[in-house]
């Protein structure tokens, strides 16, 4: 290793690598809100369908230790174009404006002669669709959009259209056509971000209903108690009766089982999308030789600790689904175990395009690990979120995930910390805060989280004005205020 690559390595950006000696065609597939294990082949719910998911899959890499560094549409979307944590591009929430003079990494493709094209959700800087620098073409909606036809309807490259039918199909209509107007010739980005499975969840009219009859397994650490609710934190408790909680979810009578359901067949939408590109690709003669990457925007619980939504540093919030697959790059069918995340998107896409990527990014270029080159590989990642005063029930998190052991820090709450040994217990219901056997791992991973933070630039909380309204009621006949952790009772000592 010489000392370039040395030092590039040091800062958790990716050494560069000599350009292919033809461009790389990417098309990169976001999905909103769709969990890790909400794939055929994962088998978490036994019935649930993602056949071009398991196809992907078979024919390509599964990374199985996916995340992304924030478990919120915008943060996490911004740090996917940018390559760096939420505390870098401070668009810490989903309110909070792009800062001026922040740069996207079509940008950086466009420059070397790529086309390049968004259809879908962009979700940043308030409600504005308005088209994106290092964009060729732009399709997109306000906000969150519909799954079915708004007023509002959708911008076509600045132009306000209708929207005519189900998002999930239309957005794909479009990625299509603009792909076959490319010549084989030409190299070309794609970005295909979805609007599913984000809430309300709106299956289209083929897949209603086709899981009616499933039963949902719910989690074992729905419980409020006993074994898997070892030491859990006073505010999880208190969560379960709240807007993000299963006592209280969305501040109504909701059914788990019932929304899951829906749940998946709204990502049964998402699959043909996928199918349908995979399928465009291969007419193209391009199907090998197209790197195609697909993951979720963050994880969702579904009953998970006593939670629903995202926002926390759980496995269910934070981790995602990601598959990749290009033949003439990496062997199909296999799994991959390196801790990759979103900020990886950025420099993982140059690197395909054989585009340099900028200093100072806090991705790393996954590529070598479906090539079977794992040497120098991160070992943990840094996970945050920030406080918003729309959901107050869910405090600031800092959060170091490793390879066996994952650290959970609260900012600003009276309460207790996290220590998970993934390895014993995946599911995060022992939390090993007070073990006397676990403090030099504490100690160790506290530091650790202090020195990445650091070393980002993270030491400082981003702070905007408040918008919008809160969701901060109870339910008077569901579950009161927790107790305080005994390990932080006592009685007054005498004088």
């Amino acid at each position: 290793m010489n000392r370039r690559e040395l030092l590039a390595g040091l800062a958790g950006a990716p050494a560069l690598r000599a350009a292919p000696a033809k461009p790389r065609n990417v098309i990169f597939i976001l999905a909103d809100d769709h969990r890790y294990d909400a794939m055929g082949f994962m088998k978490a719910q036994p019935w649930l369908r993602t056949p071009t998911m398991d196809r992907m899959a078979a024919e390509g890499a599964h990374f199985k230790n996916a995340f992304v560094t924030t478990a919120l549409c915008s943060p996490s979307r911004a740090s996917i174009l940018t390559g760096v944590y939420a505390h870098k591009h401070r668009v810490v929430d989903n309110n909070t404006a792009i800062p001026k003079g922040t740069v996207f990494f079509p940008s950086h493709l466009q420059k070397a002669g790529y086309k390049t094209s968004f259809f879908g959700k962009w979700h940043m800087g308030g409600e504005s669709d308005d088209p994106q620098p290092g964009f060729d073409e732009w399709v997109s909606f306000r906000g969150q959009g519909t799954y079915l036809p708004n007023k509002n309807g959708l911008n076509v490259n600045g132009k306000h259209v209708p929207q005519k039918g189900y998002i999930t199909d239309e957005l794909t209509d479009y990625a299509l056509d603009w792909l076959g107007r490319q010549s084989k010739d030409q190299p070309y980005f794609m970005y295909l971000s979805h609007k599913a499975v984000h809430a309300e969840f709106e299956p289209a009219t083929r897949h209603k209903d086709m899981y009616k009859e499933a039963k949902f397994i719910y989690p074992p650490t729905m419980v409020a108690t006993g074994e898997m609710a070892q030491h859990r934190p006073k505010w999880v408790q208190d969560q379960r009766n709240s807007w993000h909680g299963v006592e209280y979810p969305y501040h109504s009578s909701l059914d788990i089982a019932d929304y899951y359901k829906r749940y998946a067949e709204t990502l049964m939408g998402v699959d043909d999308s996928i199918g349908r590109v995979l399928g465009a690709l291969d007419k193209r003669g391009q199907l090998d030789s197209t790197l195609v990457i697909y993951m979720g925007d963050n994880g969702f619980a579904f009953g998970e600790h006593g939670l629903i939504d995202k926002r926390t540093a759980y496995e269910e919030s934070m981790r995602v689904p990601m598959l990749a697959r290009c033949p003439e790059l990496f062997k199909g069918g296999q799994t991959v175990n390196g801790v990759v995340s979103g900020i990886d998107i950025m420099p993982t896409v140059l690197a395909a395009s054989g585009v340099a990527a900028p200093a100072g990014l806090d991705g790393m270029n996954f590529l070598p690990l479906p090539q079977g080159q794992t040497a120098g590989w991160r070992k943990e990642l840094l996970y945050e979120y920030y406080w918003e005063r729309n959901f107050p029930q869910t405090p600031t998190i800092h959060a170091l995930r490793g390879d066996r052991y994952k650290f959970i820090r609260y900012h600003g709450i009276w309460d207790i910390d996290e220590l998970y040994d993934l390895q014993e217990d995946p599911l995060e219901s022992r939390n090993l805060i007070f073990s006397a056997q676990y403090q030099p791992v504490i100690k160790e991973m506290r530091e650790r989280l202090f020195k990445v933070l650091e070393e980002t630039g993270g030491l400082s909380m981003p702070l905007w004005p408040d918008r919008g309204g809160q969701n901060s009621l109870r339910n008077p006949d569901a579950s009161k205020g927790a107790d305080f952790p005994p390990e932080l009772v006592r009685r007054p000592q005498r004088p």
